[in-house]
């Protein structure tokens, strides 16, 4: 396969950064927080850009959903080794509604409008974890999926994906064009080095809207509430079986 790869580089609250809910429970705070690109979309690009370096691939392109300050997510990929960037802007409450639904529709109206042999996403974002991106697109695409991949090997016309799975690991063939969804041991990505960050200022960004694209991104999900976690209660030792059974008992745990 020789061709173009599109990577979807997401923009969320760096992992580092402990979240807390606006007062109202509408949300969690976001400004003046720091924000970095989600690590399965670190890892998704670096495997774009090693079949790059193979020579297996021609063209890699980052593209995120958001407002203005995703084109930063898009410059860390632009300096990981992509070639050139898509800002698809979204904001105000189309950005605060915006689900893996909405952004399924863009990367597969995407994928056709730049003719892409192959969709590489990170398999969750750390800030949802929805884990339904991938998946969408390759519905909506009507293209073979390799979900949760931790090995990715391009053999002609086709695509063995090593899949991690709950009994271990499954080795998979999918004909290409087709969607992978990047797992943790994929790889390890890279650092972007200062000569490349700077050679990523040059490279370009394309910048469009949802309805250039003939997506619509009415949402028909509504978030109620969000409440940060209940508080974890301080554990008990007892010294005996009977003891634990009775704690239980008086709990009403048994």
């Amino acid at each position: 396969m020789s061709g173009r790869v599109l990577v979807g580089v997401k923009r969320v609250i760096d992992y580092a950064v402990k979240i807390r809910v606006k007062p109202d429970n509408s949300s969690v705070v976001t400004d003046g927080v720091k924000h970095s690109m989600n690590p399965f979309c670190e890892i998704a690009v670096e495997e774009a850009v090693k079949l790059k370096e193979k020579k297996l691939i021609k063209e890699v392109v980052a593209v995120s959903c958001g407002p203005q300050q995703a084109q930063e997510t898009i410059r860390t990929a632009l300096a990981m080794g992509a070639d050139r960037g898509i800002h698809v802007q979204v904001a105000g409450k189309d950005y605060e509604s915006m689900g893996p639904l909405q952004v399924s529709k863009i990367m597969a109206a995407l994928a056709k409008k730049e003719d892409a042999q192959l969709v590489i996403l990170g398999k969750q974002a750390i800030d949802d974890d929805c884990n339904q991106t991938g998946q969408m697109t390759a519905a909506l695409l009507d293209w073979p999926q390799g979900t949760f991949a931790s090995e990715v090997a391009l053999e002609g016309d086709k695509i063995k994906v090593v899949r991690e799975i709950d009994g271990g690991l499954e080795t998979i063939r999918i004909n290409t064009p087709a969607v992978i969804t990047a797992d943790l041991r994929l790889n390890t990505p890279r650092y972007a080095t200062l000569p490349n960050i700077m050679k990523a200022k040059k490279k370009k960004i394309a910048n469009m809207k949802p309805e250039d694209l003939g997506v619509d991104l009415t949402s028909r999900l509504e978030v109620l509430r969000v409440d940060e976690p209940p508080q974890r209660e301080a554990g008990v030792k007892v010294e005996t079986v009977e003891d634990l059974v009775g704690k239980l008992k008086d709990a009403g745990r048994v």
